[in-house]
C-alpha cells in the first residue's frame, strides 16, 4: 500500500437527521465532492464530530464513504480512542472495511502523563499491529498534547507510520522537522490558513475543513502551487482567509454545517452538546460566503 498522501483531503462532517446519523446524506455529499480533484476523504475526524459517535455509527459512516467515493479516492478514518488496546481494536475493525489509512490523534485524558516515552509506545505499538497505515494526528489546541519534533522524526522511520496531520498551524514546526523526516513520510497540514506556506516548506498536502465548503478552490490552490503560480495562489489564499477563520475560530462545526446547507450540500445540525448557529451567526456566515464568492 502506498505511503504517499498528497493533495487535498476534506475533513468531512457527519450528517445528522433527527439526531441520528444519515448515511444517505453523507453519500449525497460525497457524490458531489467526487466532481472535484480531491485526493480522498477523511471521515470520523474532529470536523466529523467523531467523539460524539458510537462505534456502530462510526462503522456505518465508513461504509457509506467507501460506497460513495469515486475510484482512486483514498479513505482516511479517525480511529483514536484513549487506550492503546481499544484504539488498535477499532483501527483493525475499520481495516476490515478496506480503508486506506487510520488517522490517530494523541491520547489526552491523562495529559500530564503523556510524555515522549508514553506517546512513542502508543504510536509504535499501534503501528506494529495495525493492518492499515497510520497517520499521526497532532491537534494540540483540542488535546493539550503535542508530538514533539524529535519524536515525530523517529516515528516517521516506522514502516507503518506514513504521515502526520499537523493542525497546530505552526510553520516553525514544519521547518524544523522536514529535513529529518523519512523521505516517503507525508506531512499534511490541517490548517488551511497556512496551506501555501506549508507547501512551500515541504508539506505534501492538506486535510482541510475549508475544503468542505470550498473544494474547488482548495484543489486550485494546490495546483497553482504545483504549477509555480505563486502570486495567483497567494491571492486565492488571501480570499479564503475570512471563511477559514469563520469556520475554525468563530463558528466551528455549526458554521461549517450551516455553510454546507447554503451551498447545496447537506449540513444539518451538529450533535448536542454543540449548538446550531443563532440568527446572527447565520447572517454572518452568509455574508462571508458571498464575500468569498462561493455564494
Amino acid at each position: 500500500m502506498s505511503r504517499s498522501y498528497q493533495g487535498v483531503f476534506p475533513a468531512l462532517t457527519t450528517p445528522f437527521f433527527n439526531n441520528k446519523i444519515s448515511t444517505e446524506k453523507l453519500k449525497e455529499n460525497i457524490q458531489k465532492y467526487n466532481r472535484f480533484g480531491l485526493s480522498g476523504y477523511v471521515v470520523l475526524g474532529s470536523t466529523g464530530e467523531s467523539v460524539f459517535l458510537s462505534d456502530e455509527e462510526s462503522e456505518k459512516i465508513v461504509m457509506a464513504a467507501k460506497e460513495s467515493a469515486a475510484m482512486g479516492k483514498k479513505i482516511i478514518v479517525g480511529t483514536a480512542r484513549e487506550s492503546t488496546k481499544i484504539t488498535l481494536d477499532f483501527t483493525n475493525r475499520m481495516a476490515e472495511l478496506d480503508i486506506d489509512a487510520a488517522l490517530v490523534r494523541t491520547p489526552y485524558y491523562f495529559k500530564s502523563f503523556m510524555n515522549r516515552e508514553a506517546l512513542k509506545s502508543y504510536y509504535s505499538s499501534i503501528a506494529d499491529q495495525s493492518k492499515v497505515p497510520i497517520i499521526i494526528y497532532n491537534i494540540p489546541q483540542n488535546t493539550g498534547i503535542s508530538v514533539e519534533s524529535h519524536l515525530l522524526c523517529e516515528l516517521s522511520k516506522h514502516s507503518n507510520i506514513v504521515g502526520i496531520k499537523e493542525s497546530s498551524g505552526n510553520l516553525a514546526f514544519l521547518r524544523e522537522v522536514k529535513p529529518h523526516l523519512d523521505s516517503s513520510f507525508s506531512f499534511l497540514t490541517g490548517a488551511a490558513s497556512i496551506f501555501i506556506p506549508g507547501l512551500q516548506l515541504g508539506a505534501s498536502g492538506g486535510i482541510l475543513a475549508l475544503a468542505d465548503l470550498a473544494p474547488a478552490e482548495c484543489v486550485q490552490l494546490y495546483h497553482l502551487f504545483l504549477q509555480g503560480k505563486r502570486e495567483e495562489a497567494s491571492k486565492l489564499q488571501l480570499r479564503l482567509v475570512p471563511l477559514n477563520k469563520a469556520i475554525i475560530e468563530t463558528f466551528g462545526i455549526p458554521g461549517i454545517k450551516y455553510g454546507l446547507d447554503l451551498l447545496d450540500y447537506f449540513g444539518g445540525l451538529p450533535r448536542s452538546p454543540l449548538l446550531p448557529l443563532d440568527e446572527k451567526g447565520k447572517k454572518d456566515m452568509e455574508k462571508i460566503l458571498k464575500k468569498t464568492k462561493l455564494l
